[in-house]
């Protein structure tokens, strides 16, 4: 085997260097890649040689007689070995990368592996053998020198942080020492959401009123918490805890726009119901709590008789004027929302409370007062 980079030497014995003959070569690459000087025997590259394009070459040399053609003797048959030189930079499959990891991952989770491969001889030094390391995305990642594997270097990254990194990783041929060939791809890495981020109400007490006249299953108001997490960790499920308004009102999750929709879950007419909400996330643990003050307010209604016929009976011969019979009728909004936290004396004026007032309940009281004169035409 003749091992050549630009030129072989003679290969032809000198007893035959009386000019008598000319040497001729066939085989690959004979006459375009290879030729051979016919008076002297030695094999000349024409051009450069690629290993990568064409490692090996078979050719056959014979000598003639220069005159008549005829061999001299029999043909030698060899082999040229292109010797391998680091010509060949290392080479990602993908200039760009997409990978993703956990946050609140551990140091040294595994976030992606990727290589390089290089076209020079592997068999052949160190043209061929690769060391991986990270130019860019420290200290956050770091990668194994001889797989390529990236993993986590810090731990406990938070994604409400910071979601998304690049790294750089470049691969060095020649085992990494100076001088040697280089290539690098990008990884860009983002951070995968988990559970770990609570529900916030952005307000401690919500204040929602509502008319006596909304039948059941209409809504009375809305109300959000907000999450830091996304997709499924921050979809939300709310529930009334305590309350006078257990009874009354009903609260369900909109999966949309992820509020809680407070509605009415059968009639009745209180003056104040107060609420507490707990929403949990719906895959996890965390919760907040809110407190909804619900305000039902009066809708005039008209007076009712308390019955819906009357039957009287009277003498024939009673006497004009005379009383026949009573009739009554009661007021709703009178017997159902009459609050008595004041009076009034009729003679002077002065007004004075009958109950405690509480300034959280309600900051204003709205009072009419009638006034009329004693005489018979009174106004």
């Amino acid at each position: 085997i003749v091992t050549v980079q630009h030129k072989t030497g003679r290969i032809f014995p000198l007893q035959f260097e009386d000019g008598s003959v000319k040497y001729v070569l066939t085989g690959d690459g004979a006459g375009t890649v290879f030729e051979i000087d016919e008076n002297s025997g030695d094999i000349h590259a024409t051009r450069r040689l690629d290993r990568e394009e064409k490692a090996l070459y078979t050719l056959s040399a014979k000598a003639v007689n220069k005159t008549s053609g005829q061999d001299l003797e029999r043909a030698s048959e060899f082999i040229i070995k292109i010797h391998d030189i680091n010509d060949n930079e290392p080479k990602f499959a993908k200039d760009t990368y997409v990978a993703s990891v956990s946050e609140m991952s551990n140091v040294g989770a595994f976030v992606m592996r990727v290589t390089a491969t290089d076209a020079d001889d592997e068999a052949y030094g160190n043209s061929a053998k690769l060391v991986y390391s990270i130019l860019q995305g420290q200290p956050y990642f770091s990668v194994e020198p001889e797989t390529g594997v990236i993993r986590t270097a810090l731990p406990n990254m938070i994604r409400e942080n910071r979601e998304h990194y690049q790294v750089v990783i470049q691969a060095k041929d020649m085992a990494g020492q100076m001088g040697g060939l280089s290539g690098t791809t990008t990884v860009n890495i983002t951070l995968q959401d988990v559970n770990n981020s609570p529900p916030r109400f952005p307000h401690s007490t919500y204040h929602i009123s509502t008319p006596e006249s909304a039948g059941i299953g209409s809504s009375v108001g809305r109300i959000k918490a907000y999450d830091a997490d996304v997709g499924e960790n921050a979809e939300m499920w709310y529930s009334i805890l305590d309350g006078d308004g257990q009874d009354v009102f009903n609260i369900i999750t909109d999966s949309t726009s992820q509020e809680g929709v407070i509605t009415v879950k059968k009639v009745n007419r209180p003056y104040i119901q107060c609420l507490k909400h707990h929403t949990v996330s719906q895959l996890g643990p965390f919760s907040d709590t809110a407190v909804v003050r619900i305000t039902v307010t009066d809708v005039d209604e008209p007076p009712v008789f308390n019955r819906a016929l009357y039957i009287f009976e009277v003498d024939e011969d009673t006497p004009a004027g005379s009383s026949v019979g009573t009739v009554s009728a009661r007021d709703p909004d009178t017997i159902n929302h009459l609050v008595k936290l004041f009076s009034i004396d009729s003679n002077n004026g002065t007004i004075s409370t009958l109950q405690g007032l509480d300034r959280e309940t309600s900051k204003w009281h709205n009072i009419s007062v009638l006034a009329t004169e004693l005489s018979k035409f009174a106004l």
